[in-house]
């Protein structure tokens, strides 16, 4: 927990940019994985968490910014509580942390918020992403699951995504945390891989370094010789000698700040030619982007330089050919570089989605390019000083988008099918490190270093023989 200067001044700021009403925070509770007593690991709401700081199940919070009142709501803990989770400061003991003094039973909520209303107050709450709280909304604002996102208060969402988009010092130092955390982590995994085993032993020695230090995954693990299928969580592949393991995993610190890497890697002692071309233009992709980052540009712009970068790398292999320029402009990369270049991170992987990616990553009034590759940019307005996201590109060889796309007869200009067609059975390429814009420019986060190049992953792949 940060001190409790840094929440008060973080909701008087939202009091300020909000200038009326009610503001409604809903924090998590357990969740049953298969009966009730038996739950998930508790994440408590970000949102929460940020204006908040209260690490813990069973909360509600309101804002009255007419009133000037700040309530946290929740009922104490039983002694049938206590005996299965041992004494806890009270709620009014963990409120005073964050700089609250009035807390009120839970049962309490619904009549503030009736009397709220009755008085003419407008009431803003955030779009729900859990069942339980679209059943907590309806019973408390009489608004049905299916009319809730609609009714969420924009104004709200982008109020707090306006301040959390900024990071402020204490939250870059504790992001950096945990990307040096997740370096370990991708390291550890470097010096795993190797023909024979599951990919589940993997995942399990990366998500070990993890728990080690009283941390867990900052989003389910991808470890996978799949690389062309961007999300795979199944880790039942055996590692083969001549494919690529690809790891995009991270861990998440006790203040719940994400880190968020990306690395792929031989399964056994080298990559084999056709691997190190390709490779070698992702780090391309990679170093186009990041040269690029400065306050101003659009991670539009950036997204196509890397993607820019790929155009001119194919086509030295003879993957693509013609203007490399306007494969670009007309979607021709988006064969093999599918989804965009990245996104936010900070308290979630991805920051803030529950508020509306399109809120997050787009200027207010802007959409969303809807040609593929291009609609998937969770990223694409001007960066500024603060600001804290990843940078991802990524190469693959996907069989059903090859034979979609050549049987359609797109992009015949700029693709070389024939050519293709003998790269089906390559996998996938991603790499990935985290980035801060500053004043000036640019600079990756965390003092560890994720290998990168060819010769860095073979270094510490090789490590230990």
């Amino acid at each position: 927990m940060f001190a409790k200067s840094t929440y008060q001044k973080r909701r008087s700021q939202l009091m300020k940019s909000m200038g009326s009403g009610v503001l409604l925070f809903l924090g998590n509770d357990e969740q049953g994985m298969n009966y009730a007593d038996n739950t998930y690991a508790f994440r408590q709401d970000s949102s929460f968490l940020y204006f908040f700081g209260s690490d813990y199940a069973g909360l509600a919070a309101i804002i009255d910014v007419d009133e000037n009142r700040e309530i946290i709501f929740g009922d104490e803990l039983t002694i049938d509580d206590i005996v299965w989770t041992g004494p806890q400061p009270t709620i009014h003991e963990k409120s005073q942390l964050v700089g609250i003094e009035e807390t009120l039973p839970m049962k309490e909520l619904k009549a503030y918020l009736d009397k709220a209303s009755a008085k003419g107050q407008q009431i803003h709450f955030l779009p729900p992403y859990r069942a339980a709280h679209q059943i907590w909304l309806q019973d408390l604002l009489g608004i049905r699951p299916a009319e809730q996102a609609a009714k969420a208060s924009l104004p709200f969402c982008k109020a707090i995504i306006n301040q959390r988009n900024h990071k402020s010092a204490e939250e870059i130092e504790q992001i950096e945390w945990s990307v040096d955390l997740s370096v370990e982590m991708h390291k550890t995994a470097m010096r795993t891989v190797r023909p024979g085993i599951m990919e589940s032993v993997v995942a399990a020695a990366i998500e070990e370094v993890a728990y080690r230090e009283c941390c867990s995954v900052s989003f389910p693990t991808i470890a996978t010789i799949n690389g062309q299928t961007l999300h795979n969580h199944i880790h039942d592949g055996i590692l083969q000698d001549g494919r690529m393991f690809l790891l995009d995993a991270g861990a998440e610190n006790r203040m719940h700040y994400a880190g968020d890497l990306t690395s792929t890697m031989p399964v056994g002692d080298d990559f084999t030619p056709r691997q190190k071309d390709i490779y070698n233009i992702n780090v391309a992709m990679f170093r186009a982007a990041t040269d690029a980052i400065r306050p101003g540009i659009t991670y539009l712009d950036v997204h196509k330089k890397s993607a820019l970068a790929m155009v001119n790398g194919m086509k030295e292999l003879g993957l693509m050919k013609g203007d490399a320029q306007a494969a670009v402009e007309e979607g021709a990369h988006a064969l093999f570089f599918v989804h965009g270049l990245g996104h936010m991170m900070g308290l979630d992987v991805h920051d803030m989605e529950n508020l509306g990616e399109i809120n997050v990553g787009y200027l207010d009034g802007e959409k969303k390019d809807p040609r593929f590759g291009y609609k998937s940019l969770r990223l694409a307005r001007p960066l500024e000083p603060g600001f804290c996201f990843t940078v991802e590109p990524g190469i693959y060889f996907i069989p059903q988008l090859i034979d979609m796309w050549r049987a359609e007869g797109r992009f015949k200009d700029f693709i070389n099918y024939d050519l293709v067609e003998s790269y089906k059975d390559f996998g996938g390429i991603r790499n990935e490190m985290d980035w801060l814009v500053t004043e000036n420019g640019a600079r990756r986060l965390g003092n560890k270093i994720k290998p990168l190049t060819i010769e860095e992953v073979l270094e510490v792949k090789n490590s230990n023989k």
